[in-house]
C-alpha cells in the first residue's frame, strides 16, 4: 500500500473515533438521498470527477448521491447554492480552485468562503495541460512565448469563466513571460476546447482528463504540464518549469464541503465515508487514469489548504492585475 493510502487509512480510523466520541446527530444518517452540488457544467473534468466519487459514496453510505450541476459565473452560482442549503448533511458541495480565487477576483460575492462552508475533505489534486490549436505555428513553450511576444494581443485563450485554474494558468503564464494574450470565457470548458479545435481560440490550459483525449486524437497540440513534476500518464511531456518558465507551478484541486452549521458529527461521518471511498480500487483506478492524485485527510487539513491557497493566489491575482470587477 502506498504512502498516500496508508495516510488515508489512519485518517479513517481517527475520524471514526472522533465520531464515536461526539454527539449522536449522525446516528441513522443518512435516511434519504444526498444532493451533491457541482458548480460546473455536465461533461467537464470537475463533473466527471464528482460523479466518480458520488457513485462510490452512494455505495458506501447505502443511499443515492445525486449530482446537481449548477454551472456559470465562475462557479459563483453553485457556491451560493451550497451556502444557502440546509445544514443537515443532505447537501454536499464539490468545490475546487475558484473557491480560493474568487475572493480576490470579485469585490462582492453572494457567499463568504471563510464563513459559509464547513470543509469535509480534500479529495484530490491534479495538473493542467497547456494546449494550442494545430494551426498555431508553436510546437514548444518557447515557440509559443516568442509567437505571443511577436503578436501582442492577437492570441486568445479559452476558459470556463474567470478565477478558475484555466484562467489562472494563462494569467500566470502571461505574468511570468511578459506576453499579452486575451481571454474568452465560456459556460463550459468543452465549448472552449471545441473552439480551440476549430481555431476560434488559440490556447486552452485545462486538466489532463479534459484535454488529453483531444491531444491523443491529434485535434490539439500539447506543450507542457503546469505541475513541477511530470505526469505519470504523460511522462514524456515537459513541465512548464522545464520548458522555459522557471518556477512555474499550478496544481488544481477539489474537495467536499457542507453548509456552515452542519453538525460536527455529520461532517466527521461524511469525512470518514469519503476517506473510505478514496481507498476504493474503482476510484483509485479511475483517478489514476486521469492523472489525478487522491489525497484524503481531515476536515481541518482541507480548511488549512483552502486558507493557504486563498492567500497564495491573492498575491498572484493582485500582481497580475486580473480582478473581474
Amino acid at each position: 500500500m502506498g504512502a498516500i493510502l496508508k495516510t488515508v487509512v489512519v485518517v479513517v480510523i481517527a475520524a471514526s473515533g472522533a465520531i464515536a466520541a461526539g454527539q449522536t446527530t449522525a446516528q441513522g444518517f443518512p435516511t434519504k438521498p444526498i444532493r451533491l452540488i457541482v458548480p460546473s457544467a455536465a461533461g467537464g473534468g470537475p463533473d466527471t470527477s464528482a460523479r466518480i466519487l458520488a457513485g462510490e459514496l452512494g455505495k458506501q453510505i447505502g443511499r443515492q448521491v445525486v449530482v446537481d450541476n449548477r454551472p456559470g459565473a465562475s462557479n459563483i452560482i453553485g457556491f451560493e447554492a451550497i451556502a444557502l442549503s440546509q445544514p443537515d448533511g443532505y447537501t454536499l458541495g464539490f468545490v475546487n480552485f475558484p473557491v480560493a480565487t474568487n475572493p480576490s477576483m470579485y469585490s462582492k460575492l453572494p457567499y463568504d468562503s471563510a464563513k459559509d462552508f464547513n470543509p469535509v475533505i480534500l479529495n484530490a489534486s491534479t495538473m493542467n495541460l497547456l494546449t494550442v490549436t494545430p494551426s498555431l505555428p508553436a510546437r514548444s513553450v518557447r515557440e509559443l512565448i516568442d509567437y505571443a511576444r511577436a503578436h501582442p494581443g492577437k492570441l486568445l485563450y479559452g476558459a470556463q469563466g474567470a478565477g478558475n485554474s484555466q484562467q489562472l494558468s494563462l494569467e500566470l503564464f502571461k505574468f511570468m513571460t511578459g506576453t499579452e494574450i486575451n481571454p474568452v470565457f465560456y459556460k463550459g470548458i468543452h465549448q472552449a476546447i471545441l473552439d480551440e479545435i476549430a481555431g476560434q481560440v488559440h490556447i486552452v490550459c485545462d486538466n489532463l482528463s479534459s484535454v488529453l483525449p483531444h491531444v491523443k486524437a491529434g485535434r490539439i497540440r500539447a506543450l507542457g504540464v503546469t505541475a513541477l513534476k511530470r505526469s505519470a500518464i504523460l511522462p514524456e511531456m515537459l513541465t512548464l518549469d522545464e520548458a522555459g518558465i522557471p518556477g512555474y507551478e499550478l496544481t488544481p484541486w477539489s474537495g467536499f464541503v457542507v453548509p456552515a452549521r452542519t453538525p460536527r458529527d455529520i461532517v466527521l461521518r461524511l469525512n470518514t465515508d469519503t476517506n473510505r471511498v478514496l481507498l476504493s480500487p474503482s476510484v483509485v483506478n479511475a483517478y489514476s487514469a486521469r492523472g489525478t492524485t487522491l489525497i484524503g485527510g481531515t476536515p481541518e487539513k482541507f480548511g488549512e489548504h483552502i486558507r493557504l491557497e486563498t492567500e497564495k493566489w491573492a498575491k498572484v491575482i493582485k500582481a497580475a492585475g486580473i480582478r473581474s470587477n
